[in-house]
């Protein structure tokens, strides 16, 4: 069985320098998704549209682009054709210095770590950081085709599971379009014949960038023969009250603690950024919490997500010592925070995220900057305010008494568990519930006792008898 075993599972072959793979270009990609897009299920083949819409996004957020469309095609045998188009500045089709015989636009594609935005040179914030994400894309479609209007001139590349299918090609004038077109097709090889795109997934995407940055149009469109629930064939969104308008959404028509939202935003000192920002605290519901940066989701927060609960925590602490109130010591974050619906959107240079999906920002400058920011406008808040202040702090404490009621009934069950207790026995394993030593079980009781107690009882003496 052992020899069985060995032989099962010892590796062919010598190990040796040929051995040793080195994988080149997108081969990587393509080998281990998951290292770039975290799986191969559909939250990892939505990702392909979140990383060329933020691409888009990066344009309009840096002041060149002011009109996105996302378009969903039909397409049999496919998770459907996707593409996603800007009127920014266009991707540069010149030929790149460090590689002669391409264009910029084939090396963006092709190439890992590849892109604008290393620096600040070509935007001063975006969520493209490793230069990956337009790259990854491509090796991971069975097709993508590239389209650049740039000073006055159309150009278009196409490829095929990251690989080239020929060399640029200029398509002549067009003296009224400017910016970049990206179409895909997600390889079945990688995602499975049965992947689709979601078009109601897709829908809020899109309608979510358009909050996070009010200065942006956002198309949409969509096959009618690929909706089954009411998800429109087309949109259109434009929120000028950015964050503000999608919490309002949100709540709906639900009661909360105060009447007004907690909404602003704040530049940070030395061009470091901003922040915006609404809070609402709904009073018989559950609430969420919604944060981004750079326009990227992160719905595993971090450290932009603790400096809002220190503004908030601090803040209605110092708002109740300013009003005499002797149990804002006990408050704590959760009391604040928890059933409260914030979204929070934070735009910073080079942030840091844990992983290349970015699920949670790590920047540790990020706290800092949000909490200062955040806490005075808070302070504001509910001092300019006393009515609203005071109702959101009774709010507050009124959670922080359910708190600490709910952790004293643990600690009481716990110490009942804890305690010594009478076991449920049978028979002569049942505890003694005889007061009298002598009638326990044990040491068998001195015949003298006995005799002694008899006679103290006014029984016989059995010497007489």
């Amino acid at each position: 069985m052992s020899d069985l075993f060995a032989s099962a599972t010892a590796p062919s072959g010598d190990y040796d320098a040929h051995s040793i793979e080195v994988l080149e270009g997108l081969e990587p990609v393509r080998r281990r998704p998951g290292m770039y897009i975290g799986g191969t299920d559909e939250r990892a083949l939505h990702h392909l549209a979140a990383e060329v819409l933020d691409n888009a996004m990066d344009e309009a957020v840096a002041g060149f682009a002011s009109r996105i469309e996302v378009i969903l095609e039909a397409e049999a045998g496919t998770a459907g054709r996707l593409t996603i188009i800007d009127n920014g500045r266009g991707m540069p089709v010149d030929p790149h210095p460090r590689f002669p015989g391409k264009s910029a636009l084939e090396v963006i594609l092709t190439m890992l770590h590849s892109g604008g935005k290393f620096s600040n040179k070509a935007y001063a914030t975006s969520g493209g950081l490793h230069g990956v994400g337009v790259s990854v894309v491509n090796a991971l479609s069975s097709e993508t085709v590239v389209e650049v209007a740039r000073n006055r001139q159309l150009y278009r590349q196409s490829f095929s599971r990251g690989e080239p299918q020929g060399p640029l090609e200029s398509l002549g004038a067009t003296p009224n379009r400017r910016g970049t077109t990206v179409t895909f097709v997600p390889d079945v090889e990688i995602f499975g014949a049965d992947a689709k795109f979601k078009p109601a997934r897709l829908y809020r995407l899109a309608r979510s960038k358009a909050y996070l940055f009010a200065g942006v149009e956002i198309r949409w469109r969509c096959d009618p023969s690929l909706i089954s629930d009411e998800t429109p064939a087309e949109a259109v969104f434009q929120f000028p009250g950015g964050l503000a308008d999608h919490l309002k959404e949100q709540i709906a028509d639900r009661n909360c603690a105060t009447t007004d939202f907690f909404r602003g935003r704040q530049d940070f000192p030395g061009e470091q950024g901003m922040v915006e920002w609404a809070v609402a605290w709904p009073l018989w519901s559950e609430g969420g919490s919604s944060y981004y940066c750079n326009t990227i989701p992160t719905p595993d927060g971090g450290t932009h997500e603790q400096g809002i609960r220190a503004a908030l925590t601090r803040g209605i602490r110092a708002f109740a010592e300013l009003t005499g109130q002797k149990k804002a010591k006990d408050i704590q974050a959760d009391d604040v925070v928890n059933g409260a619906e914030i979204m929070l959107s934070l735009f910073i240079r080079d942030p840091h995220f844990q992983s290349q999906t970015k699920d949670r920002l790590t920047s540790p400058d990020a706290a800092r900057l949000v909490e200062a920011a955040v806490r005075d406008h808070f302070d504001h808040f509910l001092a300019d305010n006393m009515e609203r202040g005071r109702a959101l702090l009774a709010f507050v404490l009124d959670r922080m008494d359910e708190r600490l009621k709910r952790r004293a009934e643990r600690e009481i069950k716990r110490k009942t568990a804890t305690s010594p207790r009478k076991l449920r026995l049978p028979g002569k394993l049942t505890d003694c519930a005889n007061d009298d030593p002598t009638g326990i079980e044990g040491d068998p009781p001195d015949p003298r006792q006995d005799f002694e107690r008899r006679l103290g009882d006014g029984g016989e003496d059995p010497c007489q008898s």
